[in-house]
């Protein structure tokens, strides 16, 4: 059955984002889910420029209305034009998934729609549509590189009780390959519970992955890039690392769990990888 989508929060004062010094209130921002208001998102300064600062940016996107979220323009640190950002349509009366009323931590909105789109120019895989939207548990599974992974994993989710999934790939031009999954569960408590015993352990995941057979934990993803009440954990391949080098992240984000992927030839740039996680971040909040 459709699941439905955040209720837009509240944002910081819109001179706050003009300054890439300002560290965000660290205070709880009161969520209403019936009051919108517009932001303009974009990243301030260049990511590479947060780890000199040491402070953040607000992303703009959980405070605008759901039919006017503005992609992100490409500058020369390599972020990515990505389309107008829509976030999917709440069913009247209901919350987002991190309202204090949302229990479960429940998305109310079709998880379909809540997949980060591909960037422009790049090449959609359509292998990981599915089929009507929803891919087979089994192409999630083939992103492991054991096994015995494989089967383990596979029970998990099943023991779960994992509703379905929602993914999309694509390759940009310079050969980067990205893959999202939204995996949906019945409450927040479930997905929180692989999030942090099975899946992503500090460190180290709890799985390897195909293109990421020896990854340890990003310790230079900047803190801007993360979002207020989700949780990211992230990993990137350690040298090393042969042909080609992956990144890689899980989010739990109410009764879902993302995982996404990026691997290039050579090397993958941290900046594509810190802005989609960030996005899809936005997009589940």
């Amino acid at each position: 059955m459709p699941a439905s989508a955040p209720a837009p929060a509240l944002v910081p004062d819109p001179a706050a984002l003009q300054d890439p010094t300002l560290t965000p209130d660290p205070t709880p921002t009161p969520k209403k889910d019936h009051r919108v208001l517009r932001a303009t998102l974009r990243w301030t300064a260049a990511l590479l420029t947060f780890a000199a600062f040491g402070a953040g940016t607000a992303y703009g996107i959980a405070g605008m209305e759901r039919t006017d979220v503005p992609g992100l323009a490409t500058v020369s640190d390599g972020r990515w034009v990505y389309p107008t950002l829509t976030k999917a349509p709440l069913p009247s009366g209901s919350p987002g998934p991190l309202a204090a009323e949302n229990k479960a931590g429940s998305h109310y909105a079709d998880l379909r729609a809540l997949v980060l789109p591909a960037p422009e120019g790049a090449t959609v895989d359509k292998a990981l549509s599915g089929t009507d939207g929803w891919l087979a548990t089994k192409d999630l599974l083939s992103e492991y590189a054991e096994k015995e992974d494989r089967e383990e994993l596979g029970k998990k989710l099943y023991d779960n009780g994992l509703r379905h999934i929602a993914a999309r790939g694509w390759t940009t031009p310079d050969g980067t390959h990205t893959r999202v999954y939204l995996l949906q569960f019945d409450t927040a408590a479930v997905a929180d519970d692989l999030f942090g015993r099975d899946i992503a352990p500090y460190g180290s995941p709890g799985y390897e992955l195909r293109d990421a057979p020896d990854s340890v934990s990003d310790e230079d993803f900047p803190d801007a890039a993360r979002i207020q009440d989700i949780t990211a954990s992230v990993y990137v391949e350690s040298k090393p690392y042969g042909k080609e080098q992956a990144r890689h992240a899980y989010i739990s984000a109410g009764d879902v769990l993302a995982l996404v992927v990026q691997s290039r030839k050579g090397t993958a740039n941290p900046v594509p990888f810190q802005q989609t996680v960030t996005l899809q971040s936005q997009l589940l909040g």
